[in-house]
């Protein structure tokens, strides 16, 4: 048997000239695997007979949507994971998952060699080959668009030369990644940092001024972290975003227009839509500023940040990543409750919440009759706290 490539496989024009591609230049057989991640669009079956017809041996085509969200998208909301303060890792959080079924697929057929449909100045390269390189260091990786300099015209002429059957008369002037997190759409006319959206940029969402009229409130429930009811009914993890989706969507909520700092050093435009996964972070923040003692929410606070750039810099599977999961989790063990926003104009806005796990204390913090403070005892507390600044600036006026 020859020597097997197994494949990255979108269904779009790279991948699938890949294909025919890799065959001839390195007489191996490509094994195509696609992933369903929630992304809608295509078939998944017109996907995998695609790859068939442009020469892959075999085609394999895994429903992962569940996966993704309870083992990716699930501890992104534990984590509160937003780059830049602002991305809910997209496309991040989906490329491990990708890679894990790469590696699978690789061992499972005897492949020597897995490839994907990068260029050489995003961040996804280094999201799969290190990945690759975390769950299987023995196995090669082909980039044939970042290694032999693909241009859209030349994977456009390999096709006609090579009869494959894409049809590729329609061009997006965008470059579009989506699955059921959120889309993320560059290039274009985008790459001027002054051209505002136009209306054709967004899919997931609509014009937050189209329904302003008729906001929506909504209570999401979550135990130990985990979404698990919407208005009371009782969702998956996958449900819970889908169902965000689409109506956090409908009000305009989660359209992001940003300038990210990439990994590979170069700062790059982009659009986000992710209504589900704002208001689901928006929402766990909420419960967890309710349910979570101050000085393990502020380190929270920390590491969330240092996990979001984990995942974004494709460290998924290191070690680091690895420990700070194990604290996320033992973060979320009283995370449990109900928290009540309104979706409206494009915003998520909690205006209710309630836990039994609760650390908020009305006798402690009402102004009214009723009242528990010990307000005697703040007078010593806020000298004793502010000493050491009190000592340094008498010091230093004495040497003026």
């Amino acid at each position: 048997m020859s020597d097997r490539v197994v494949l990255a496989y979108s269904g779009g024009l790279d991948t699938s000239v890949a294909i025919s591609w890799i065959a001839k230049e390195t007489g191996s057989e490509v094994v195509a695997v696609a992933i369903d991640l929630g992304q809608g669009g295509e078939d998944m079956s017109a996907i995998r007979q695609r790859a068939l017809d442009c020469g892959a041996v075999e085609a394999i085509v895994v429903d992962a949507r569940d996966e993704f969200a309870d083992e990716y998208c699930l501890p992104t909301i534990q984590a509160n994971a937003l780059y830049m303060g602002q991305y809910p890792l997209v496309s991040a959080i989906s490329r491990p998952l990708i890679v894990k079924h790469l590696v699978e697929a690789a061992k499972f057929h005897n492949a020597t060699t897995v490839s994907h449909g990068c260029t050489g100045k995003g961040n996804d390269q280094v999201r799969f080959e290190v990945g690759i390189g975390a769950l299987a260091p023995d196995l090669e990786v082909i980039a044939p668009v970042r290694d032999y300099a693909w241009t859209r015209e030349k994977a456009i002429a390999f096709a006609e030369q090579n009869s494959l059957p894409i049809n590729v008369t329609k061009k997006s002037p965008f470059s579009i990644d989506q699955n059921v997190w959120g889309r993320a759409v560059e290039t274009g006319f985008l790459e001027d940092l002054w051209n505002a959206p136009t209306k054709d940029v967004y899919d997931y969402t609509a014009d937050p001024t189209v329904n302003f009229e008729a906001p929506d409130e909504v209570i999401i429930t979550f135990e130990k972290g985990v979404p698990v009811a919407i208005d009371g009914r009782p969702v998956s993890v996958l449900q819970a975003i889908e169902e965000m989706n689409t109506r956090a969507g409908r009000q305009g909520v989660g359209r992001l227009d940003m300038v990210e700092d990439r990994l590979v050093g170069i700062k790059s435009r982009e659009i986000y839509e992710a209504p589900g996964a704002i208001a689901l972070i928006t929402a766990h923040q909420a419960l967890e500023a309710v349910t979570v003692e101050r000085e393990l929410a502020r380190y929270k606070r920390q590491v969330e940040q240092r996990w979001g750039e984990l995942a974004y810099d494709g460290l998924w599977f290191s070690p680091l990543k690895r420990a700070l999961d194990a604290f996320m989790q033992d973060t979320q063990q009283t995370v449990t409750g109900d928290i009540r926003m309104v979706l409206h104009g494009g915003s998520a806005v909690v205006n209710g919440r309630r836990s039994e796990q609760s650390l908020y204390d009305f006798n402690l913090a009402t102004y009214d009759e009723g009242d528990t403070f010990d307000q005697s005892l703040a007078k010593g507390f806020v000298q004793i706290h502010g000493l050491s600044s009190k000592v340094a600036a008498r010091r230093d006026l004495n040497q003026k």
